[in-house]
């Protein structure tokens, strides 16, 4: 049984048939305070160890994520002539960005049963477990979020906006908004037959304040009181430097 068992340890083992060759246009992105955004473009390719197979099509599915954290959503219903909060619902980890481009529809590129698998997407990204029993709709306070956070662009569903060249090239360009979130964006390339995923790889983008930007954000965590008051004295000055502005504008 031994001798078996070590054969088959020394058979070559055999490789993908097909594989995936990531590209970046950037690694890092440099939030300054005039950040208004950025454009990652992600290109690749196909490496295959055989001829293209016959039948469906190759079809690539792309993701990227930002960093997740507990969301804190609430419902507001009108009460007394005001509107207030009724209900609350803790969403336990939903990505602060999360894009997901495709080169076709997703549910034609993607079963259900690999969706649940790799939590593709946005639905399946965004991970909430339990919420209060008396919430007998918690499903809506996900899709209210969803919506939410759309309308911002800081979730995008971009069907149809991989190109796929020849079955073996391809590429994207991913819209990032300016109110990003430090941290590592996790990005995710998935080649899928049939809607099943053949091949993945995943790598990181590092998003990270820089500059005075990151000089003000550290001061404000490591030491409040002396951000209060710069930010005060810079209040004043300003106040101050508009309203003699304005005086010698009339006086001239």
């Amino acid at each position: 049984m031994w001798r078996l068992a070590l054969l088959l340890l020394m058979l070559p083992v055999p490789l993908a048939a097909e594989e995936v060759v990531l590209g970046l246009s950037k690694d890092q992105v440099a939030i300054t305070t005039s950040f208004d955004g950025s454009e990652i473009l992600i290109f690749g390719a196909v490496k295959r160890e055989a001829p293209i197979p016959s039948g469906e099509p190759l079809q690539v599915i792309i993701t990227v994520a930002g960093p997740s954290e507990p969301v804190m959503v609430r419902r507001k219903a009108r009460r007394f002539g005001i509107w207030v909060n009724t209900d609350a619902v803790e969403v336990d980890a939903a990505p602060s960005f999360y894009a997901v481009a495709t080169t076709a529809p997703l549910q034609e590129v993607l079963s259900d049963t690999e969706d649940l698998r790799w939590k593709i997407s946005i639905d399946r990204a965004i991970r909430s477990v339990g919420a209060p029993s008396q919430i007998s709709d918690a499903p809506s306070f996900t899709e209210a979020l969803i919506r939410i956070r759309r309308a911002s662009e800081l979730y995008q569903q971009l069907e149809g906006q991989v190109a796929l060249d020849q079955q073996t090239l391809f590429r994207t360009a991913i819209d990032m908004p300016s109110d990003l979130t430090e941290g590592g964006y996790i990005t995710r390339i998935f080649l899928t037959r049939n809607g099943q995923v053949v091949s993945s790889l995943q790598t990181v983008i590092d998003v990270q304040k820089v500059g005075m930007e990151r000089w003000l954000f550290e001061l404000s965590r490591q030491s409040p009181m002396v951000y209060g008051l710069m930010s005060l004295a810079i209040a004043i000055a300003a106040g101050w430097g508009a309203s003699a502005g304005f005086r010698m504008l009339r006086n001239s």
